[in-house]
């Protein structure tokens, strides 16, 4: 079906890479289909897409490149799988209670709690991404704590040494923590040398250490690794992530929790709810 709006180039390559997150591969005439474009267009976007190493070239089509060399821009995740995102952080947020202190990680999917969290009350929200302290300028009881450091202009959020100092200051209950590539092998990975610090640092000083990370993400990797699941209490994501990927992870012992956008989410931890 075909968007019932034109996408930027950047938002229509995004496209194409979630829907082979989906369907691995796809041909030339199933993604023009996909984005109600031209074949010419769909061939410069894989061209483009192949350069940055995010996807591989077929005879008639193209298939995900699992390696992850460059992250997308805020601007252009934020109108990618909105409805994923929003049923993540809706079941993220019902682990939240009166009088904790939680870390928010940079990430739309985060940022995405924020809507839930208006009846929490005695809440500190620490968080190093600055789309989320806009948010939560209008929360009624809520201590805010911005995480300086060097901001990333292309992903508005502080990273680096400045960034991981601030937090190791901090005690937190709850850290919730996003990842654009992440899967049983890798665990949580990022092309970003600098975000691994940051994330390394809010999981060693929180109580419990949440993934929120939608499954069109998981089976890539990025070149750093930030920790692996099993240092993890639990991970959030959508009712997308395929049978054997979910399997895999349970039997490995992860606490998995998958949020369908529809109806309430249903834990796959051995029962539905």
């Amino acid at each position: 079906m075909s968007p019932t709006a034109p996408l930027i180039p950047e938002q229509r390559r995004e496209s194409i890479v979630e829907h082979l997150h989906r369907e691995r591969v796809l041909s030339y005439r199933q993604l023009t289909d996909l984005l109600g474009v031209s074949q010419m267009t769909v061939r410069r976007d894989v061209a483009t897409l192949e350069d940055e190493g995010r996807v591989t070239a077929t005879p008639g089509g193209a298939k995900l490149t699992p390696r992850l060399l460059v992250e997308a821009s805020r601007d252009v995740k934020q109108d990618v799988d909105v409805a994923q995102k929003r049923a993540i952080a809706r079941e993220a947020a019902t682990l939240v209670r009166d009088h904790m202190t939680v870390y928010l990680d940079a990430g739309t999917t985060v940022q995405a709690m924020r809507e839930h969290l208006d009846e929490v009350t005695d809440l500190t929200v620490v968080t190093n991404d600055l789309a989320t302290v806009r948010s939560f300028a209008d929360h009624p009881d809520v201590d805010l704590i911005v995480v300086g450091g060097r901001v990333d202009s292309a992903n508005q959020s502080t990273v680096g040494r400045l960034t991981r100092l601030t937090l190791t200051e901090l005690s937190l209950d709850l850290a919730f923590i996003s990842s654009s590539s992440w899967d049983l092998t890798h665990g949580v990975t990022t092309p970003v040398e600098a975000k691994v610090e940051v994330k390394r640092a809010a999981l060693e000083v929180a109580e419990r250490s949440v993934l929120v990370a939608d499954s069109s993400k998981y089976g890539r990797f990025g070149k750093y690794r930030a920790l692996r699941l099993a240092e993890l209490q639990t991970i959030v994501t959508d009712d997308r992530l395929d049978d054997e990927a979910a399997s895999a992870l349970l039997d490995a012992g992860l606490d998995l929790v998958v949020a369908a956008p529809i109806s309430a989410a249903r834990s796959r931890t051995g029962t539905s709810s």
